[in-house]
């Protein structure tokens, strides 16, 4: 597609500057995105726009910085409307969330899938963004999980690495109470009213609030019961410190309050602010259920990038996509050492970057067993109710951790969720 420095005045595109609205022409070639975090999602898409426009000098980048409930706010809006011209050609959406983009508008988005070779990503993130064996959106950064552990607590206790490595949950909790009773450190810290830990226990085995079809799935759920019977147990067995929000969650283990924390990669660049704690720390693979067919790998978060289908730069933002995050190998090695993103592409772990120790978690391969654990990663179904099904879980998981009955508790979660997704 050939660009020309004239003005299209018919395309308009919205901005927020200095929490004000204002409008106006886009230039011929320019890709208006829009995405949320500063210093990861805005940074890495400026710094991929940099590099497709030093190839493609007519095409340049507006990369549009909103708070994430805002991107969300206003493409629901917009497309809800029917209103799509305010829309930008590019929008960073949440994994948890494109099946209910995908879903409830259908159409509002390009397929890509005879245009990028999906097979060279981690599969559970194609499944992500999969409608009727159609493909749309560009997969991006992983929300792979791992066990973090301090090695100093580890040892004091009598345990080696090697003891963490192919874990139950049960397990988990097992040397979790030896751990607490010989050290003094809780083993964990876990927050009841956030679904984050449901989730990663549940994709272990493959599972989640929905079957395959996107139908509710709670009472028979055995990936399900299992994971809310092992954080009761773990609250039972008082090896938790509890939490209160997410900063009170990030202080138990960065201030040193507990031994293990398991979570997406993305919390590394918070444990390594701790430059004290350098050489303390060691990471392992996610607890599994203990289901059959369960692993020891999942996830908890990521985004990916999706194209406007009525963008009229849709082509050349398709392009775009294409030639850097599904190509270009140098990205990934830049924005992983630059921002800690572990992207989805799975040759990119082949890098220098990936395959680099690192001394602040005892000469681990940090990278390189993250990415490992990626394309392992159970693909499902999130289905388009992720959210409601969380607020249905965490409304009753502190009784459950009380003593109420499993069944029970199962029964109140689907009579909640029941009345939330009619």
């Amino acid at each position: 597609m050939e660009h020309t420095a004239v003005l299209k005045c018919t395309k308009l595109t919205l901005l927020a500057c200095a929490g004000a609205w204002f409008a106006g022409p886009v230039l011929a070639g320019e890709i208006t995105v829009w995405c949320w975090d500063p210093n990861f999602n805005v940074a890495i898409m400026k710094e991929a726009g940099e590099r497709y426009t030093a190839k493609h000098p007519d095409t340049t980048f507006n990369v549009v910085d909103f708070a994430k409930a805002d991107v969300e706010q206003k493409l629901q809006t917009a497309l809800a409307s029917g209103t799509t011209s305010a829309l930008p050609d590019i929008v960073l959406i949440e994994d948890y969330g494109a099946q209910k983009y995908l879903q409830s508008f259908p159409g509002a988005f390009a397929p890509m899938t005879d245009k990028v070779d999906y097979s060279k990503f981690a599969p559970y993130k194609v499944e992500v963004m999969t409608v009727d064996g159609e493909v749309y959106g560009m997969p991006f950064d992983s929300g792979v999980t791992g066990l973090f552990y301090r090695r100093d607590y580890l040892e004091q206790a009598g345990y080696k690495p090697d003891d963490l490595q192919n874990l139950t949950w049960d397990r988990y909790i097992e040397i979790g109470k030896d751990v607490t009773e010989k050290t003094g450190h809780q083993w964990t810290t876990l927050d009841l009213n956030d679904g984050g830990m449901t989730r990663i226990m549940m994709q272990t085995d493959g599972k989640w609030y929905f079957d395959g079809d996107g139908n509710l799935a709670i009472q028979d759920n055995d990936a399900l019961k299992a994971a809310l019977e092992a954080q009761a147990k773990e609250v039972q067995a008082k090896i938790v410190k509890p939490a209160t929000g997410w900063a009170d969650y990030v202080q138990a283990f960065t201030g040193g309050d507990v031994a293990t924390v398991v979570t997406g990669v993305w919390i590394t660049g918070s444990i390594k602010a701790q430059a004290e704690q350098s050489g303390k720390w060691g990471i392992a693979p996610t607890p599994r259920l203990d289901l059959d067919g369960a692993v020891n790998a999942s996830n908890l978060g990521g985004s990916s990038w999706y194209v406007l289908a009525g963008s009229p730069e849709k082509d050349q933002a398709i392009d775009f996509l294409n030639e850097i995050y599904a190509k270009d190998m140098d990205f990934y090695q830049k924005i992983l050492t630059e921002r800690g993103a572990v992207g989805s592409l799975l040759a990119a772990r082949e890098g220098e970057a990936y395959q680099k120790a690192d001394d602040f978690f005892g000469g681990d391969q940090v990278w390189q067993s993250f990415s490992d654990w990626l394309g392992q990663v159970p693909p499902v179904n999130y289905g388009i109710f992720t959210n409601e099904m969380d607020s249905a879980v965490t409304a009753n998981l502190s009784a459950l951790a009380g003593g109420a009955p499993i069944d029970q508790t199962l029964q109140a979660i689907n009579d909640q969720a029941e009345q939330q997704i009619q």
